[in-house]
């Protein structure tokens, strides 16, 4: 009798609230692998993770990245079904890493699906089929989750996002009757729950009425009522000193006179995150008790409004030249702390971009402007990384408190942990080299460096760094490193998991 087929399996769910679909996809891969002779060796399993594409999947990264080193020890892999696969918004991206196993000698079956994925034309037009389906439910789907979310909004319910400055998220029951406030991080558990928002402590709404009793009668600017409040030692919502953004962001936003606003920024489908013009925005007006009142909040629109329109194009670059002579340098920052000057999203939306507008006074930075995008690209990451770091260590039962600020993990009450992702640079020999920073306010225990992969796109591996090893204030890294760094590699996060996990007394003797 022949030895059975060494295969591995992968499972993924797109939610949490999908807690049996990863067992139901084993069971039925199990049978499917019993009736063919089959052993599975091996899982890989996204559990809670989007369809859409390969970031956010360690899984399936790591699946993909042990067949590419030949370290896989399985001859075949098991899958529910194509969507099991992915959701990917072009079918080709689906088909090109099911192309990677291949050359790698490993073939797919799809164990649910009616058809054999044996390379017939047959198979393959079923596939593609299948592949296009998959895509098209999650667009629409997109599509009936925008339209139920925006339903809400009319409703005077809150989807997401921080209160804010003055105000707080109330939790809410399916008749309105309050339940709880929502610290920050905090979230709805169930589904009939809802979300609105309130006004937060007195002293809190006191400073954003003075805010624009300030701006609209006093003619004070934003940088002065930020300079203002720093001198009294008021800190933002987000525990940091004040910025004439900061300020500027609390005298544009609706929320303070009570509407409910939504669809200001989109982020559909995990591809580009963009700004969306007012006429796209969905509002609820009178949806929450006002702060200020809409003639005071009209009033400092139209001042606002009015310092833009009255810029003409070289209004607006004079200004910028006086700046730089005053400060020697530009940079958004710069811009957006200057009083008197219109904001660098001003100058963006005119002149094309900023660097744009910086050529045209004649001044250049003397660099290359490409890293604003991986920069970027980089920070998108970020957040959704540490949610899933969070996610993993809390399925293994460990005991982790998030710092909405920084992010700081503090694990079982017992040690911290901050995530730095390490961009990937080209050296001018061609060569690959990471640079870690420590973060030394923060001062954690334990560095999670992720090194991410050429292009910046996803992460390539982990050093878990701890504070007792005495690194100094940055690590360099090369594609081959010394032992003395390699120690503290791992293909994903598994062993930080694994020494978070609590452990029965009675388990570990």
């Amino acid at each position: 009798m022949s030895a059975p087929l060494r295969v591995a399996q992968y499972v993924r769910m797109s939610t949490e609230h999908q807690q049996y679909s990863t067992e139901n996809q084993s069971q039925a891969i199990l049978e499917y692998a019993r009736v063919h002779g089959m052993e599975i060796v091996t899982t890989y399993a996204d559990h809670g993770k989007s369809g859409l594409n390969l970031a956010g999947r360690p899984g399936l990264q790591r699946l993909l990245q042990d067949v590419q080193r030949g370290e896989q020890g399985f001859e075949a892999l098991l899958v529910y079904d194509v969507s099991r696969w992915g959701r990917f918004q072009d079918a080709d991206e689906s088909a090109y890493y099911e192309y990677v196993l291949k050359q790698a000698g490993i073939k797919i079956h799809y164990c649910a699906e009616q058809f054999q994925n044996d390379g017939t034309m047959p198979s393959a037009l079923i596939k593609t089929l299948k592949r296009t389906m998959a895509g098209e439910y999650s667009r629409e789907l997109s599509v009936k989750v925008f339209a139920g979310q925006c339903r809400l909004i009319e409703l005077g319910f809150r989807q997401g996002g921080p209160a804010g400055f003055g105000l707080r998220r109330h939790l809410v029951d399916q008749e309105r009757n309050f339940k709880q406030v929502l610290e920050d991080g905090e979230r709805k558990s169930l589904q009939t729950d809802r979300v609105v928002l309130a006004a937060g402590p007195a002293w809190e709404v006191e400073i954003v009425k003075h805010m624009f009793q300030s701006f609209t009668e006093a003619g004070d600017s934003e940088c002065e009522i930020a300079t203002r409040l720093n001198q009294e030692g008021v800190l933002s919502d987000q525990g940091r000193p004040w910025t004439r953004a900061a300020v500027h962001q609390i005298l544009t936003n609706p929320k303070y006179v009570g509407s409910n606003v939504y669809n200001r920024r989109s982020f559909k489908l995990k591809r580009k995150r963009v700004r969306n013009p007012p006429e796209m925005w969905v509002m609820k007006p009178d949806a929450f008790e006002p702060i200020v009142s809409n003639e005071v909040f009209q009033r400092a629109l139209a001042i606002i409004e009015e310092r833009h329109r009255q810029y003409s194009d070289d209004d607006m670059l004079a200004r910028l030249r006086d700046l730089l002579s005053r400060v020697g340098r530009l940079s958004g920052f710069i811009i957006d702390e200057a009083d008197d000057m219109p904001s660098s999203s001003a100058y963006a939306h005119r002149f094309g971009s900023l660097p744009r507008a910086y050529a045209l006074i004649g001044w250049s930075p003397g660099r290359d402007y490409s890293y604003l995008e991986i920069n970027r690209k980089i920070r998108a990451q970020h957040t959704p990384l540490v949610h899933e770091i969070v996610e993993q260590l809390r399925a293994s039962q460990a005991d982790v408190v998030q710092d909405v600020r920084t992010d700081l993990l503090t694990i079982n009450s017992e040690y911290t942990a901050s995530l730095i992702l390490a961009r990937c640079q080209k050296t001018q020999t061609g060569r690959e080299r990471w640079i870690v920073r420590f973060d030394a306010a923060l001062n954690p225990d334990i560095t999670i460096a992720a090194r991410l992969q050429p292009g910046n796109d996803g992460v390539l591996d982990y050093y878990l760094l701890p504070k007792i090893a005495g690194f100094g204030t940055f690590v360099r890294f090369a594609e081959h490193n010394p032992l003395c760094l390699e120690v503290f590699r791992f293909e994903n996060l598994s062993y930080l998991t694994a020494i978070a996990r609590r452990v029965p007394v009675e388990e570990a003797a």
